[in-house]
Formats: structure tokens, C-alpha cells, sequence
């Protein structure tokens, strides 16, 4: 059983009016990378990197984003 982690990924894209094909393509990441994400499945350290920086946030904001 995969653990859900909840995140506001999701919330934070839409805040700043972005679809997820956008943040996809700033990020380098594939639109269902970020899907699966957003439904809370859990993703590499480096691909949590790509998408705070394309959303213009500094690395230290990981956990407002992605919890834990």
C-alpha cells in the first residue's frame, strides 16, 4: 500500500492561475508526474525540486508544498 501524502501542490498551482500542462512544461516534468502528485503519490526529490523552482518558490518552501 503506497502512503498518501497530502499536499497543496494542486492549490498552489491554480492560486497562481497555472494550468498543469504549464507548470508541466516550466517544471520539465510530465503533465501526469504532476497528476500523480497532486493525488498525493510520492516522487523524487529531484522532481519536487523542478517544480518549487517553476513555481518560483526556494527550495526551503518544500514542506508548505509537498508537507510532511
Amino acid at each position: 500500500m503506497v502512503q498518501m501524502v497530502k499536499n497543496s501542490l494542486k492549490q498552489i498551482r491554480e492560486s497562481l492561475l497555472m494550468s498543469k500542462s504549464e507548470l508541466a512544461r516550466e517544471a520539465n516534468v510530465s503533465p501526469i508526474t504532476l497528476t500523480r502528485i497532486e493525488e498525493g503519490k510520492p516522487c523524487r526529490l529531484e522532481t519536487k525540486r523542478k517544480i518549487l523552482l517553476a513555481l518560483g518558490y526556494s527550495l526551503s518552501d518544500s514542506k508548505k508544498i509537498f508537507g510532511e
